[in-house]
């Protein structure tokens, strides 16, 4: 895996508590069943992504994406999150990570962080710098991008998902190698 322009978009990372794996369309119910927590979405540029036809949408467009993961507790062997790679610019060296999901379980702890620390180690492998693309208004993932070690770069309106919204965006460099 020398070649630069090679990214594996959904691979299988295995951290302390969690693992993330390519996301299939058998775990649909499974993340459903997370994701139809109205609570999770109240900040999200679209908050009614807790009812199932928007759900159903967003996880049809999430499989078609080549880059959707399910986020599972070890532990419990449960499915408690999404998150995504996209926008991979390999001349750039750049690549963005978000769709980022959690149970309300599994907020305020280390999971958030570990399941973006495994997703931007694995990315760093052929990118130079990871983006996120957070919703002007969403303040708890504001904060976790904080807690992850993002940076905020500027706020700019973007087209996700066929909607032009006003995001905030922070990316990660990578180190320098000595």
């Amino acid at each position: 895996m020398n070649d630069p322009l090679n990214l594996e978009l959904q691979p299988r990372l295995h951290g302390e508590t969690i693992s993330l794996a390519p996301l299939r369309a058998d775990d649909f119910e499974a993340l459903y069943a997370v994701a139809s927590d109205p609570l999770i979405w109240e900040q999200h540029p679209d908050p009614l992504r807790y009812q199932r036809p928007v759900f159903e949408q967003f996880f049809s467009d999430a499989l078609a994406s080549g880059g959707a993961l399910v986020i599972v507790d070890t532990a419990s062997g449960r499915v408690i999150g999404s998150s995504r790679y996209y926008e991979w610019m390999p001349a750039d060296r750049e690549i963005a990570i978000g769709y980022t999901f959690l149970a309300r379980s599994h907020w305020g702890g280390r999971t958030n962080l570990e399941a973006k620390w495994l997703m931007i180690r694995h990315a760093f492998r052929r990118a130079e710098i990871v983006w996120f693309h957070v919703g002007k208004n969403n303040w708890r993932s504001r904060m976790a991008m904080k807690k992850i070690g993002g940076v905020f770069s500027h706020e700019a309106p973007k087209e996700l998902n066929g909607r032009v919204r006003d995001y905030v965006f922070f990316k990660i460099e990578a180190p320098l190698e000595l």
